[in-house]
């Protein structure tokens, strides 16, 4: 089955280049980004400023393929993909929660931001920790890793197409 999206905007940050770009939110919380949303789309931002974050979901533009097995980020061992948070997706779809500083218009004013610049805007959604952040979780592999994502950098492993904007 074929399913087809449509982009409600567009991620401008100061990552122009995939490679030394942090891997997660946590790894870069100075980093102010917008989003710029599609004039027919901002009647849809209504209440959202009552929000510290969002949680944006966008399409994985500069990722070059699928893998099902990959050395992730903070890892040196081969894992499944879905056991990830790795690019090379079947469906290359980005999440990331976000600090939402300011709504002027149509254009987020964005911080702690780990998205490359001109990614398209698939679906935003208020982060609510009540609804999104569990208590008793278990974190696998990622375990020993715990700490280390403030300071990880993305590299070539993923062999992305350079994005071009």
């Amino acid at each position: 089955m074929k399913i087809f999206f449509r982009s409600i905007g567009i991620i401008h940050s100061p990552f122009k280049d995939l490679d030394d770009m942090p891997i997660q939110p946590a790894g870069e919380a100075r980093a102010p980004a917008t989003a710029e949303i599609s004039p027919e789309f901002v009647e849809g931002l209504r209440d959202l400023d009552g929000f510290s974050h969002v949680i944006l979901i966008y399409h994985l533009h500069a990722s070059s393929g699928t893998r099902l097995t990959v050395t992730p980020f903070l890892g040196s061992v081969p894992r499944g993909i879905f056991a990830t948070r790795a690019p090379s997706r079947p469906n290359p779809i980005g999440l990331s929660v976000v600090k939402l500083v300011t709504i002027d218009g149509n254009i987020l004013h964005l911080s702690d931001v780990d998205i490359l610049d001109g990614t398209p805007v698939l679906d935003i959604k208020p982060y609510v920790p009540e609804f999104d952040a569990p208590v008793k979780v278990r974190v696998g592999w990622l375990e020993a890793q715990r700490g280390r994502v403030k300071t990880a950098r993305s590299d070539k492993r993923f062999n992305f197409t350079r994005f071009r904007g």
